[in-house]
């Protein structure tokens, strides 16, 4: 899957001058390939002005897709994300997901609305099933339809599905409608490369990949220091900037710290070589068989 990102002037931690590199919904949406997450934001108030000053400097630097979830502190993220976007609406691509346990028409419907009063916005964006639940898919997918023809949503996907749990959801009705798929995805998780990833880059269904440092841990990572020293980086950025460089993906990094972000946003200008990639592909081998797909 490995591709060569066209930016350059690396650096670990200046703002990017470059144009946010995009990838396109099967909609034929143009989206950036570098959004924010905002997982466990919302949790304590102490660290709500910080982090809702890390979401409007992202979007400051052109990192305008911002994903939450009615999870995400009981609804408290899309709280701290409405005040984030407050009177820059308009140039946001907001994703938000409902969980399998709301994932009933009625639920959906409920959950949907729930999430929009918090957001404080008439639309969301790109709405998506969190993961696969008991609620049959039809239902699921019939009540997100409904939504969109009701101006609610944009645009639905879902998230944490394996290769079988996309062949049954393509295979309905309006199934073919999903936008994309959130999953795990990392350097030391490329599970998906071995079918789930091929098979979505040929039906132009682009992966979100969550945890794109694994939670930090890569930022630590000893192999990675090489690299990121032939570039000015750091050991994160060359992990976030090798997720970027999967064609048809989108990684979406939390970053609560606005040194964080500006980090982040230069991660885009890195353009790791061939033999950084060799390299990588030493220190994290692609799959060789399918393995379970793997969720935090």
């Amino acid at each position: 899957m490995s591709s060569k990102p066209t930016s350059s002037k690396p650096t670990s931690s200046r703002p990017t001058s470059s144009k946010i590199r995009t990838t396109t919904l099967p909609s034929g949406e143009a989206v950036p390939v570098l959004g924010q997450g905002t997982w466990k934001m919302g949790e304590d108030r102490r660290r709500r002005a910080d982090e809702v000053a890390a979401l409007k400097l992202g979007l400051d630097l052109g990192i305008t897709l911002i994903d939450t979830a009615e999870m995400y502190a009981g609804g408290g993220a899309e709280e701290v994300v409405a005040e984030a976007i407050a009177g820059r609406r308009d140039e946001t691509f907001l994703v938000s997901k409902v969980l399998p346990t709301n994932a009933s028409w009625a639920g959906v419907m409920r959950a949907c609305e729930n999430s929009l009063k918090r957001l404080a916005t008439d639309r969301i964006d790109l709405y998506l099933l969190h993961w696969p639940g008991s609620v049959p898919l039809a239902e699921t997918v019939g009540a997100f339809e409904a939504l969109t023809a009701a101006g609610k949503i944009r645009h639905w996907g879902v998230s944490n599905f394996d290769t079988d749990d996309m062949e049954e959801l393509v295979g309905l009705a309006s199934g073919g409608n999903v936008q994309t798929n959130q999953v795990l995805y990392n350097l030391s998780r490329r599970g998906p490369e071995f079918d789930l990833a091929p098979w979505s880059l040929k039906r132009g269904i682009p992966l979100m990949a969550y945890s794109p440092v694994e939670q930090g841990a890569l930022a630590r990572n000893a192999r990675l220091d090489a690299i990121a020293v032939r570039h000015n980086a750091t050991a994160a950025q060359i992990a976030l900037a090798w997720v970027m460089a999967q064609k048809g993906v989108i990684a979406i990094p939390k970053a609560s710290r606005q040194e964080h972000v500006r980090q982040n946003a230069a991660a885009l200008d890195i353009a790791l070589t061939p033999q950084d990639f060799a390299e990588l592909d030493r220190a994290f081998p692609p799959p060789t068989r399918k393995r379970g797909l793997e969720m935090i």
